[in-house]
């Protein structure tokens, strides 16, 4: 396929050769408007000079620091949410967006502290993944005083210190799950549950609204004990083979957190499902391989590129007008996939 022209680009922005000829050449008498009209036109088309453009929409505009704190570096899921936050900044005509990511290794609340306070004094705000732990909220707390607002993605943490949560609605997403699976069961059964651990506030939610639908609205359903697999592929697939192994009625299984990497392996191995519907958060090349094979029923997902495009607006906003006197949050709806979705990333 051919390179896009400026021909092409003019006729994508509904504007003239000339008036594209004085975007990419920076000169005088065009309008903001126009220009920004051009610049989306050629992202939309992948023009090459698209990034000249933005730099010269944005060359007298102050710079704006953010520091992003995600987890599992070799994980899909986050490597996706960088580079949809990255877009997102490159996207942003508020500011010059610059993005400055940490990953943390381990769920221990030590290293996410030290990560967070690593960022002082060399962003403007910073938003973070990860589980809620006093040393966190310590870290967040000085953070705050020195100016620097800390939002939570996700899952969220410091509550009443952190600037804002931004995420899916967790205890919603549980029920949600719960839904599903009375719904999907050939009939009741027993039905299982995988937490990342104790200190993942969303996680706990999930858990929660999870039994609270059972407990509501289908309580023919027998609910196991909640188990921990700190988010890891390899525990999850033991637990989840032996979790197959010792109830045959077995109906339904759902991951609130990572590690369905796992339990996808264990139930394809053990041809389980057509007997067990299998439930896990976020599209991923592993959970889209999961559903179009039918081994995953339904895959709950974040909607990350309009989660990142409203949180890099808030921060620039708060960087203007000053932190808010009451913490507050941003629930997102989740996305819902099945086997008969059609795959758009």
């Amino acid at each position: 396929m051919s390179r896009p022209t400026i021909i092409d680009l003019a006729k994508a922005a509904g504007v003239s050769t000339a008036t594209v000829d004085r975007v990419l050449n920076g000169r005088q008498n065009v309008r903001e408007e126009t220009v920004r009209r051009v610049h989306d036109a050629a992202e939309a088309i992948g023009y090459h000079g698209a990034n000249i453009i933005r730099y010269r929409l944005l060359a007298d505009k102050p710079e704006f620091r953010l520091g992003l704190v995600l987890q599992k570096p070799r994980h899909a899921f986050y490597q996706d949410v960088l580079r949809i936050f990255e877009a997102q900044a490159r996207a942003c005509m508020l500011r010059r967006v610059q993005i400055t990511a940490r990953f943390a290794e381990t769920a221990r609340p030590e290293e996410l502290a030290e990560i967070l306070l690593s960022f002082k004094g060399r962003v403007d705000a910073v938003a973070a993944t990860g589980l809620d732990h006093h040393l966190v909220t310590q870290a967040v707390q000085t953070l705050r005083g020195g100016g620097m607002p800390v939002y939570a993605l996700l899952s969220d943490f410091a509550q009443g210190v952190r600037e804002s949560y931004f995420g899916t609605n967790n205890l919603k997403v549980g029920r949600i799950a719960g839904w599903f699976i009375s719904k999907l069961a050939r009939q009741p059964g027993k039905v299982g549950l995988f937490v990342g651990g104790p200190r993942f506030h969303g996680h706990e939610l999930r858990e929660t609204g999870f039994r609270s639908f059972f407990r509501d609205a289908a309580p023919d359903f027998r609910l196991l004990d909640t188990q921990i697999n700190l988010e890891t592929r390899q525990l999850t697939y033991e637990a989840t083979s032996n979790l197959l192994a010792r109830h045959p009625d077995l109906v339904g299984l759902y991951v609130a957190g990572g590690g369905m990497e796992g339990a996808i392996q264990a139930v394809r191995e053990a041809q389980a499902a057509s007997r067990v519907v299998l439930i896990v958060n976020e599209l991923t090349p592993e959970s889209q391989s999961g559903l179009q094979d039918q081994t995953i029923s339904v895959v709950l997902g974040t909607p990350v590129r309009q989660l990142a495009a409203d949180l890099i607006a808030l921060m620039i906003a708060t960087s203007e007008k000053g932190m808010a006197e009451t913490p507050g949050q941003r629930f997102f709806p989740s996305e819902v996939w099945t086997p008969e979705s059609e795959f758009m990333r």
